[in-house]
């Protein structure tokens, strides 16, 4: 488990936001999941953009 926060983490293409401390209920992602642990297949919900189209958010 790590200490570090939970990220968010956006579609560069377009525009939605994965939140690790949500994660993706809907696809059968627990909430606490980190970006870095989706499976690499894994695809954007509202777009199909994979992974490496995501950028982390700065708050």
């Amino acid at each position: 488990m790590s200490d570090e926060p939970y990220k968010m983490w956006q579609c560069r293409t377009c525009g939605e936001v994965y939140d690790e401390a949500a994660g993706g209920p809907e696809m059968g992602i627990p909430a606490g999941t980190r970006f870095a642990d989706l499976p690499d297949d894994w695809i954007c919900p509202a777009c199909g953009s994979g992974k490496k189209d995501f950028d982390p958010i700065d708050f």
